[in-house]
């Protein structure tokens, strides 16, 4: 397995409210664990939530007890939800923070993957797939056929989510179990890079770098800069 993770504030925004985590190693009874989340909320606000987002979804698989993997998610976006939620009520300048999260986790050919709002995993075998469903209104318009897939880019309401981590007493999150091969590349990234950059061009990098995941991460931050890097920015590669 190689992997690479980097996060970039982007070419507009003062911060980065952004977080990744990325374990390649053994993780209490996960093999490895790559989590992104992407704030919201404000400055302090979206950073915090983040942050206390990942730092508690990687405690809880630490010390899981869970008997599957989909169940050790679930039990760990849980508690990541009710500490997110409950230092939203304690302190007013946190008031309604929220935040996405995708996340994922690699057991021999088979991937165990969690999804809450818009950040998306993606698998590149022979073309690139998204394996997540946005949580977002442009989704929504999507699935009724009120916009084509090609349109939700850059849908003037392309940043409203329709369900985040934190904002309420409970989450309901999307939780995935897929069949990989080696070779094949996992993705995980925020919102920032897909949308700037359409995934055709996201395929054409993983595979032009495809024995290089340095390579192929920054590649794609350059491109999400150099489309306007209107917002931060992360990517997770793991290639099997």
């Amino acid at each position: 397995m190689k992997t690479f993770c980097l996060t970039d504030t982007g070419r507009l925004r003062n911060s980065n409210q952004d977080c990744v985590f990325c374990e390649e190693n053994k993780i209490g009874s996960f093999p490895n664990l790559f989590l992104v989340a992407d704030g919201m909320g404000g400055h302090q606000a979206g950073d915090m939530a983040s942050r206390l987002c990942v730092n508690e979804v990687a405690a809880q698989i630490t010390k899981t007890e869970s008997r599957t993997p989909v169940s050790a998610f679930e039990a760990a976006v849980a508690a990541a939800n009710t500490k997110v939620y409950q230092r939203s009520r304690e302190d007013v300048a946190l008031a309604g923070m929220g935040t996405t999260l995708v996340g994922a986790m690699v057991d021999g050919n088979t991937v165990y993957i969690v999804n809450i709002g818009d950040s998306r995993l993606y698998v590149l075998h022979d073309t690139l797939r998204q394996i997540t469903v946005d949580h977002s209104l442009v989704e929504e318009m999507v699935q009724s056929g009120e916009i084509q897939k090609e349109e939700m880019r850059l849908h003037p309401n392309k940043n409203i989510i329709t369900r985040a981590l934190g904002t309420d007493t409970s989450v309901r999150p999307d939780c995935f179990e897929i069949k990989v091969e080696e070779g094949d590349v996992i993705l995980l990234c925020s919102d920032g890079l897909t949308n700037m950059v359409e995934d055709i061009a996201i395929e054409e990098t993983l595979k032009k770098y495809i024995e290089d995941m340095k390579l192929a991460g920054e590649s794609l931050v350059q491109q999400a800069n150099e489309a306007g890097g209107k917002d931060n920015i992360s990517v997770i590669l793991v290639r099997l």
